[in-house]
């Protein structure tokens, strides 16, 4: 009876043996095959010349002397950087309040996006941020007459404790450039 039960215990430890090595092998197996995949796309990815990083400047903003580009492109999308309603090439917003500076700021948006082989119509994203929420109603009556209303980009709007001089509203956007 004892050597009954001890070679059923070997028995069994053989089994189990067998099945955690193989197990661990499959394992293995698995996931070799899901991660390798990922990092040679990855590097796909990251060699790929559409997906080149380019910092864009103009002598407008240059000569502003900020710590920012004012756009970023990457591959076929521009990451424009916030723009205020102040005149360009100045440190200084244009007077008339919201509503003007909107405009301003929107008339800005749009140079730059053509600057850099873009438009309003290419726009899939802005963030609208005001130093007034209160505002909100009153920026948008500008906003929407830059976009048609079967093209509307996605969007959030923030209050902001202070923007850049004193603005108040700031506005950054994402869009698609044509190669």
């Amino acid at each position: 009876m004892k050597k009954m039960k001890l070679l059923l215990s070997s028995i069994t430890l053989a089994l189990l043996g067998a099945t955690l090595t193989n197990s661990i092998q499959a394992k293995q197996s698995v996931k070799q095959i899901i991660i390798s995949p990922k990092i040679n796309q990855t590097k796909q990815q990251m060699t790929s010349p559409s997906d080149s990083v380019e910092y864009l400047t103009s002598d407008e903003t240059t000569s502003l002397n900020l710590p920012f580009s004012e756009a970023v492109l990457v591959g076929n999308m521009l990451y424009l950087s916030g723009v205020l309603g102040n005149i360009p090439g100045q440190k200084q917003l244009v007077s008339g309040g919201v509503k003007a500076e909107t405009k301003q700021t929107m008339e800005n948006m749009k140079r730059i996006l053509e600057r850099y082989g873009s438009s309003l119509n290419q726009v899939v994203k802005c963030k609208v941020m005001l130093a007034d929420m209160k505002e909100w109603g009153a920026v948008n009556e500008v906003y929407i007459t830059y976009f048609s209303k079967d093209r509307l980009p996605a969007r959030s709007a923030l209050a902001a404790n202070g923007l850049a001089l004193n603005a108040r509203v700031e506005i950054e956007c994402l869009a698609t450039v044509n190669k």
